[in-house]
C-alpha cells in the first residue's frame, strides 16, 4: 500500500498509517458499524493527527448522496403556540448528536399531516432519507407511509413497532411499559384502575400500553373494568375531558394510568377540582417523563422512554436502509420513575 509524499492528507494516508484498506477508512469515518469500534477509534485518532477533513462534495459526487437527513416533526395540539409534543422536543437533541457523530447534516421542519410532505421531499432530493416524529391519527399516517414505500424513499419513524410490517420503526416496548405501570399500581394496593387514552387502531402505542396494563391486572387475578377506559389524545385538555367524563359516570376507581404525561396532568387538575386527593384517593401514573412531570403537585410518577437511545437508533435504522446494512433492534426498554402521585 503506497503513501502520498506531499499535499493535503487523504484517506489513503490514513489507511497507510492504520494498516487497513482505504474503503475501511471511508466506512469508519462515516461511522459504519461494520467496522469494529477499536479500528474505528484508531482511524479517527489518525485522522485527527493528520488534520484530515472529509471532502463532502467529492464524497457526495461518488455516492450520489447528499449526506443529509430530513427530520419531520408533525404538529400536535398544545396549550402554547409551539404545536410540538414536548416528548419530541427532548428527542430532537439526541437525533442531532447522532447525526453529528455520523458526519451528517440535519434538516428540521414541522409539518401538517394533511400536507404533501411525502411527495415534496421525494421530488426535491434534498435528503437521503427521512426521520418522522409524531403522527396524530395513525390510519391517515399509514397511508402516507405506504406512499413512501412505493416511491422508494428511505425513512425511519418513532412509533408502535408492533404495527409496522416494513421494519422501519423504532419505539418503546409499550406493552411491557403498560405491564410495568399496572404492576406498580397493584403494589400500591390499587385494584380499580382507569386508563385515559385511545385504545383503537388509530393510536397503536396507546393501545399497547393499555393491553400491558390489562395483562398485569389479569395476572394478579383482577378482571379489568373496560368501562374505566376513556378516550384521550396527547393534550392536557383531552386529559381534563376524559377525567371529567369518568367522574360524571360515577364508576368507582382508585388509580389512573394515563397514556401520556400531558393527559395525566390534565386529569390531576380535574381530580383536584372535584375534591380527590392524589395519591390518597386516586394514584396517578403518566407516560413520557416530560420536564413538567416533576413539577406537578404532587410530582407525577411516570414511565420514562429512552430518549437518548432513541435518537441514535433512529439514525442507525435510516442508515441501514440507505446503505443496506443490518437493522438495529427496534425496541427500547422503558423505566418506571416513582414520584409522589402514586405515593412514592
Amino acid at each position: 500500500m503506497g503513501r502520498r509524499k506531499s499535499g493535503r492528507p487523504t484517506s489513503i494516508d490514513i489507511a497507510y498509517k492504520a494498516g487497513v484498506s482505504q474503503p475501511t477508512v471511508s466506512r469508519a469515518l462515516r461511522g459504519d458499524t461494520s467496522v469494529s469500534a477499536a479500528t474505528r477509534e484508531r482511524i479517527e485518532s489518525i485522522a485527527r493527527e493528520l488534520n484530515y477533513a472529509v471532502d463532502r462534495n467529492a464524497s457526495s459526487l461518488r455516492t450520489q448522496r447528499s449526506d443529509t437527513i430530513a427530520l419531520l416533526i408533525f404538529e400536535d395540539p398544545t396549550p402554547d403556540d409551539s404545536m410540538i409534543n414536548p416528548f419530541f422536543v427532548a428527542m430532537l437533541g439526541s437525533i442531532t448528536r447522532a447525526c453529528a457523530r455520523q458526519g451528517l447534516d440535519l434538516l428540521v421542519s414541522f409539518q401538517r399531516m394533511e400536507d404533501d410532505w411525502h411527495q415534496r421531499y421525494h421530488d426535491s432530493h434534498r435528503a437521503d432519507g427521512l426521520i418522522l416524529l409524531g403522527y396524530g391519527d395513525y390510519r391517515q399516517y399509514e397511508e402516507r407511509l405506504e406512499q413512501l414505500k412505493e416511491q422508494g424513499t428511505s425513512y425511519a419513524r418513532w412509533g408502535s413497532v408492533s404495527s409496522d410490517a416494513g421494519g422501519s420503526t423504532i419505539g418503546s416496548d409499550n406493552f411491557g411499559a403498560g405491564r410495568l405501570a399496572g404492576e406498580h399500581l397493584l403494589e400500591r394496593g390499587r385494584r380499580k384502575v382507569a386508563f385515559l387514552g385511545r385504545v383503537d387502531d388509530n393510536a397503536p402505542e396507546f393501545a399497547q400500553r393499555y393491553r400491558g396494563m390489562v395483562a398485569a391486572l389479569e395476572e394478579a387475578g383482577i378482571p379489568p373494568d373496560h368501562a374505566l377506559q376513556s378516550d384521550a389524545i396527547t393534550t392536557e385538555k383531552a386529559g381534563r375531558a376524559a377525567m371529567s367524563a369518568l367522574i360524571a359516570e360515577g364508576k368507582p376507581f382508585d388509580a389512573v394510568f394515563a397514556a401520556s404525561d400531558l393527559i395525566a396532568i390534565g386529569a390531576m387538575q380535574v381530580l383536584a377540582e372535584n375534591g380527590y386527593s392524589v395519591p390518597d384517593d386516586v394514584a396517578v401514573i403518566g407516560f413520557d417523563n416530560i420536564a413538567a412531570a416533576s413539577l406537578t403537585t404532587p410530582p407525577l410518577t411516570t414511565i420514562m422512554q429512552d430518549v437518548q437511545g432513541a435518537g441514535q437508533r433512529l439514525v442507525d435504522m435510516l442508515l441501514a436502509q440507505i446503505e443496506g446494512g443490518e437493522r438495529p433492534d427496534p425496541r427500547l426498554e422503558t423505566r418506571l420513575i416513582v414520584r409522589g402521585s402514586t405515593g412514592g
